[in-house]
């Protein structure tokens, strides 16, 4: 969708500025529940915020089924929809914040090229069925799948919008008498009993889609929508102009039974038969199954995809009519080994620990489970620092003994959304490290507050060292002592606009991590500016001494770039986007000597995080792939499907690659050979749809012990030296 300025003289007109933090730049549409912006997050990524209309964030009704959208968009975040970045849901004008996907929505796509092919519907109805049973696997009815919540991404289509989706279990029903849905693309029971529709219902919908696809219209055409409806409970489809060989398949789909429907797994199936004799199986996503819970994962681990970067970009768009040679069909089976491998992990383990504050001792060595706060749910977000573990959740930060997990100190927090995990900086906690009303520093061995100091309305805040810098909305910078909460310094930072810092935890080794990685002291380095020219060709850098303000260096570097870590050489790596969104590759700057060395990715990677260990650099991206990279010789390591949806920034340590997922999982993968070596169970708790934040990386504790947290609200260690016992 291309955004669009703000127009109109409706109640709508004057729209707000901001979402909880995120500046609002552009509108990219407008529905009957809301209106959707274009925002950036503090980084630069491009976010989709949907804002709720004002007349109804006054209905506590609405209210519930917008908690409710939050929910089942969190739960499905995927390779196949958008994945939810943030939300507020008890904001004056409820909000929810989730990846920018570019690219058309199928109407859209439809409108202006008209009817799709046949390879190109085949791997169209292959996304959606894939989308749909991970859609429907974890509970939730989309009830509203049509073309305009089709969105035609660079890697596939994106199913979107939940606004009236529902869980099996919800206690929010259809009122009598009130039909929800698009008529053209509901099924008949939405009509008939809309109190008693489930998944069928959503294969019914994409059955409408195909055919709208494939000719311009829907299967039942009337411009009355008490016609369609009719017509979608007692007429026959219309598949005229449908392939015919797929028409069998969309004519099942749209059965007036439920029952007579095909699941999506069956659908994956058949159009795996299909595509046989048409040899486009690399477009079609291979089976995966439920097995039988596994114990242990010390057996064969799941296959490492390898995916050079120049066959890679030789890899066909996937509306490309272009037919894959015999290596991406193998490629294509190795990956369906590698997400079935790790779901036989996920999906056969379960359960989680009773609510307490004491540490749960498990049976492997060196391991413990917490969970500090024992009302509500939320995954905290830790980091190591003066020897504990510092952790914050929204309202509440507090401290852990890495050893056993006892909780040390806790106390409340001004809070809403834990935006990243306290930093250590003055000798003193910081616990607001993403802005918000106030700064704080408190006693490290207690807890107690030892300053505090309100901040304006807008400030995005960062540390470096012992000082923490504060940009304002019009761009001025102030830098204030992290052991007092006075002034040190106020001015500018060279450019137009207003300047994204970033900062990195302070160096111990070869290679620094992210700002949220592992390392809860602030850098002791310099603070890194960017700026990106309009047409995003070029990206203004400068390095900033904290503690004065004074510039150190000011250079001018090709491409979109976002730096995401700093080398004790003064090396500053960075991820080169294109338009703020994927990543395409990986640059170094070294500023002693000016050069600039640049490595493309294998693919362009959505949504990813890095992190650099000595010469290479290992990218998670939105879905779970996660590559390797050498910046030294250039080449692509390997590559590997973890079935992550949505994860931290992976940390490398003692020939370990270890990730933290959205769902609770630890994964670890073997630095050299990309296989994958352990992963703990899935901790999803009840309320895991108020997870909205990128999860914090692990924490590698003494190189035998990591640290994570999960979703519902648990700490936890494991043994670092054996993960296949995870």
């Amino acid at each position: 969708m291309a955004p669009q300025r703000n127009i109109g003289a409706g109640a709508e007109a004057e729209l707000p500025e901001y979402a909880g933090h995120y500046q609002l730049e552009s509108c990219l549409g407008s529905g009957g529940m809301g209106v959707v912006h274009l925002a950036r997050s503090t980084s630069g990524m491009k976010l989709a915020v949907k804002v709720v209309h004002a007349e109804f964030a006054r209905d506590p009704e609405f209210r519930g089924r917008f908690r409710q959208e939050v929910a089942a968009a969190r739960k499905v975040s995927g390779a196949f929809t958008a994945p939810v970045v943030d939300a507020d849901p008890q904001a004056a004008r409820p909000w929810m914040a989730t990846l920018f996907i570019p690219g058309p929505t199928l109407s859209e796509q439809v409108k202006r090229k008209g009817p799709m092919t046949a390879p190109q519907l085949r791997r169209l109805m292959a996304g959606l069925a894939e989308a749909l049973r991970d859609i429907h696997r974890v509970g939730v009815v989309h009830r509203d799948l049509k073309p305009s919540n089709v969105l035609l991404a660079e890697d596939g289509p994106k199913v979107i919008d939940f606004g009236i989706s529902r869980p099996t279990d919800s206690e929010l029903r259809t009122e009598t008498g009130k039909l929800i849905g698009t008529p053209p693309f509901m099924a008949p029971e939405q009509f008939r009993r809309p109190r008693e529709v489930g998944p069928a219902a959503d294969v019914f919908a994409l059955g409408s889609v195909l055919v709208h696809a494939a000719t311009g219209r829907g299967p039942f055409d009337s411009d009355s929508p008490y016609v369609v409806a009719y017509q979608v409970v007692h007429d026959e489809p219309d598949l005229t102009g449908v392939p015919e060989s797929l028409a069998p398949l969309v004519r099942r789909c749209l059965a007036k039974e439920p029952a007579e429907r095909p699941t999506p797994d069956e659908l994956m199936r058949e159009l795996r038969s299909v595509a046989a004799s048409y040899d486009t199986q690399a477009f079609i996503p291979a089976q995966r199954t439920d097995p039988a819970p596994r114990t242990d994962v010390d057996g064969p681990g799941p296959v490492a995809v390898a995916a050079p970067a120049e066959e890679a970009r030789r890899r066909p768009r996937w509306l490309s009519a272009r037919r894959p040679g015999r290596r991406a069909l193998l490629g294509t089976g190795a990956l369906g080994l590698v997400l079935a491998g790790t779901l036989a992990a996920v999906w056969g383990t379960g359960g989680t620990r009773e609510p307490g504050t004491a540490a749960v001792r498990t049976a492997a060595p060196r391991a413990w489970s917490a969970r500090p706060v024992p009302a509500g749910e939320g995954m905290p977000q830790c980091a190591a620092a003066a020897g504990r573990l510092l952790c914050a959740r929204p309202g509440v930060v507090f401290a852990l003994s890495p050893d056993d997990g006892r909780l040390l100190w806790r106390r409340p927090a001004d809070t809403r959304t834990a935006g990243g995990p306290p930093v250590l900086s003055g000798g003193l906690v910081q616990p607001y490290t993403d802005g918000g009303p106030r700064l704080a520093g408190l006693d490290p061995a207690t807890g107690k507050e030892v300053w505090r100091r309100r901040l304006p309305t807008g400030t995005t805040v960062r540390y470096a060292g012992d000082t923490a810098l504060l940009t304002g909305p019009a761009g001025a910078v102030t830098g204030v002592d992290g052991a007092t909460g006075a002034t040190r310094w106020r001015g500018t930072v060279p450019g137009r606009g207003v300047p994204s810092f970033m900062t990195f935890p302070a160096a111990s080794g070869a290679a620094d991590g992210p700002a949220d990685g592992a390392s809860a002291r602030a850098s002791d380095g310099s603070a890194y500016a960017t700026r990106t020219s309009a047409d995003g060709t070029r990206t203004q850098v400068t390095a900033v001494d904290p503690r004065t303000g004074r510039v150190r260096w000011d250079v001018r570097l090709k491409g979109w770039l976002k730096p995401f870590a700093t080398r004790a050489d003064g090396s500053v790596f960075f991820l080169g986007v294109d338009s703020g969104y994927g990543a395409r590759e990986i640059v170094r700057y070294t500023p002693g000597s000016g050069a600039t060395r640049r490595v493309a990715l294998p693919a362009v990677l959505a949504g990813a995080h890095a992190s650099v260990r000595g010469d290479v650099v290992h990218v998670l991206a939105t879905g779970g792939s996660l590559d390797a990279v050498d910046m030294g010789s250039g080449r692509h390591l390997w590559h590997l499907e973890t079935s992550v949806s949505r994860g931290s920034a992976p940390v490398a340590a003692g020939g370990t690659v270890y990730v933290t997922g959205s769902d609770g999982r630890l994964l670890a993968v073997d630095a050299r050979t990309g296989r994958l070596t352990g992963q703990t169970p899935a901790r999803l708790g009840a309320h895991s749809a108020e997870v909205m934040s990128t999860p914090a990386a692990p924490v590698v504790m003494g190189g035998d012990r990591v640290c994570a947290a999960a979703p519902d609200g648990t700490v936890f260690a494991v043994d670092a030296r054996s993960p296949g016992t995870w």
